[in-house]
């Protein structure tokens, strides 16, 4: 696993300020790290799980309800994983944790195709119920980037 410095352009779908003009984040408000293509969809479950442990507690410092929001985004970062590596476009997974005060944003791409139905992929149930928002949109690496927004 490592940490990237490559950022997609149009993120995070939160930080949005007056008329819509993005707010820039600084390095301590998000963390992107890579799963390489080798390692399969378990594996790359328990290296997210293992790398969130790690981000989480710092980059949650300080926001209310600390133990809630990352359990919360724990579950959805865990499922977001397990789909998206299941579905790969092959390049391995791309994923981003950043924190813009009222959410916690997920991002794992990237993905073959547009994101089943809950009814395919059961654990997008809790995806859904645990996130306020979800969607995907086109990755820099030919496959799609799916992220949810997890309230904290």
């Amino acid at each position: 696993m490592t940490i990237s410095d490559a950022a997609p352009h149009n993120w995070p779908p939160h930080a949005l300020g007056e008329g819509g003009a993005a707010l820039l984040l600084g390095v301590e408000n998000s963390v992107d790290f890579v799963i390489g293509p080798d390692v399969s969809p378990l594996e790359a479950m328990e290296r997210a799980n293992a790398t969130g442990a790690l981000i989480l507690p710092r980059l949650l410092e300080g926001a209310p309800y600390v133990d809630r929001t990352h359990d919360n985004v724990q579950a959805v970062l865990q499922e977001l994983v397990d789909v998206t590596a299941r579905h790969s476009a092959g390049a391995g997974l791309v994923a981003r944790l950043a924190y813009d005060g009222a959410h916690v944003t997920v991002s794992v791409g990237d993905m073959d195709g547009t994101l089943p139905a809950p009814e395919v992929e059961p654990g997008l149930y809790l995806v859904y119920r645990l996130a306020s928002d979800v969607g995907q949109y086109v990755g820099d690496h030919g496959g799609r980037v799916t992220w949810a927004a997890v309230p904290a």
